[in-house]
This record gives structure tokens, sequence and C-alpha cells, in this order.
């Protein structure tokens, strides 16, 4: 983990109220990994940092794709090329790979593309297919195909049928689950919280799932207990022992309250 001030090379929004930023962070760019996240200073206005998924990687460079959802990441939008962001990370832990898995799922539902953009960038070479299933509410809201690596074997929805199936993008699951080695799936919690809940329907069954949550965090650090999570191994908090889990350690019950 490395506090940096990181230059801005780039700022863009890619999609509407989504933007697409690519900092130079030798250190941090040599040490991450897929899952985890940075926690980013978002000016003097706003006293906590915010977490943004790590979204790609390329040499010293670090990308982060963000939504503008309130002050601190409209103050992100607006920086430009040669400003400096306060970042710390990485954080949290990442998803689990194994060189051995030949088929891979990614289930992704708006914004949950974050975090599965720099996976796809580390299996794509090992693996013989990697699928992306890729929601939104409109075909203006999903991620720009040109900004996928050609070997992703790509399939989109969108709920009001612009693009795509029409519907939510689990229903693409069942179709495209048999030959999966391993599935990772982000999106927003009543996606996740469906998946849990209609694993039978969705051919999980006997599947090695794992999400990657979207959650409030405070500090980040596992420090201030904010973004704590009942799983089936007790208490666990989502900034330290997370954002990664596995599908069954999650106790759903809970989570269906958030």
């Amino acid at each position: 983990m490395k506090q940096d001030s990181a230059k801005i090379l780039s700022n863009q929004e890619v999609m509407p109220g989504v933007y697409l930023m690519w900092l130079r962070s030798p250190e941090i760019a040599r040490q991450s990994l897929p899952g985890q996240f940075l926690m980013v200073g978002c000016g003097e206005e706003t006293v906590l940092r915010r977490p943004i998924s790590v979204h790609n990687v390329e040499g010293d460079k670090v990308a982060l794709l963000f939504l503008v959802v309130g002050k601190g990441t409209e103050w992100l939008s607006h920086l430009k090329d040669g400003d400096a962001l306060d970042i710390i990370g990485p954080l949290g832990n990442g998803f689990t790979t194994s060189g051995e898995d030949r088929n891979v799922l990614l289930v992704a539902g708006g914004i949950g593309i974050a975090p599965l953009r720099f996976l796809i960038d580390k299996i794509k070479d090992s693996c013989r297919q990697v699928t992306l299933l890729l929601g939104a509410a409109t075909a203006v809201k999903l991620y720009p195909k040109e900004l996928l690596p050609r070997e992703v074997n790509l399939a989109v929805a969108t709920e009001d049928g612009s693009a795509g199936y029409r519907g939510m993008v689990t229903a693409l699951v069942p179709n495209s689950i048999t030959a999966a080695d391993r599935v990772f799936v982000c999106g927003p919690m009543p996606m996740l919280r469906y998946i849990a809940e209609n694993q039978r329907q969705l051919m999980l069954m006997g599947k090695q799932v794992y999400l990657s949550l979207e959650m409030r965090m405070g500090c980040g650090l596992g420090v201030c207990y904010g973004c704590t999570i009942r799983t089936k191994n007790g208490l666990k908090q989502v900034c330290k022992d997370g954002p990664v889990f596995p599908l069954d350690e999650i106790v759903w019950d809970e989570m269906a309250r958030l």
C-alpha cells in the first residue's frame, strides 16, 4: 500500500456520467491486482476519501472508472490532464483466479464493469475463452465495446431493449454458464442478491462464483468498521477482507436490508 500524489494523464466521459481517468503511479500500478481499489481524495470540501476500483493497469499507469453520484465524484470529473490526485492503495483483496481455468464467465451490471476490465487483461492469454455479459438500463449506458480486448466473447442486455437482449443481464447467465470454470460478478446490490437467491435457476450450483461488493466505506483500511457484513465465517469488513467474496460465504438474509 502506498500514498501517492499521482499525475492525471487523461479524464474522459465514456458513458453519460461515467468517467475513465488514467493516472501515472508506478508503484501502485506494480502492486495492483484485479479486484482491488484505491481510496481517492476528492478535494478540500469532502472529508472522506472515495473508494474506486482499479479499472486497469498499463505499465506505470492506473485507470479508474467512476460514476458521478455526489460532491466527491463530481469534483473528480472536473480534473484535467496534469492535475495531481491524492490516492492510497492498492487496498482490499483481489479476484481468486487459477492458471488452470480455461473458460471464465464475467457478469457486469452497469458500473460493475469497473473492477472486471483489469481482470480480463490478466486472464485472457491463459484462458481459451473469456465471456463477458454486460448489462445496463439502456444502450448509451453500456461500457464502450472499443475499450474491451478483441478476444472477449461479449453479450449485452439492456432493460429497454435498445441493444442486445431485452431484460436483465442475469437472464443471459444460463446460456453461458455450462462451460465456465469460474464466474466473476460485479453490479448493484439487487443484482447480486438475485444471483444469490436464484443459483439453481441460473445454473450456478457447483460453480466457483466470486462477487465484488459495492459498499459505502469510511476509511477503507479496516479501522472504522463502517462496511462490516455478516458471513458464514463471522463478521468481515468489505474494505479489508473484500471487496471480493465467494458467493456462498455471504449471509444474504442480512444483506437484503442494504
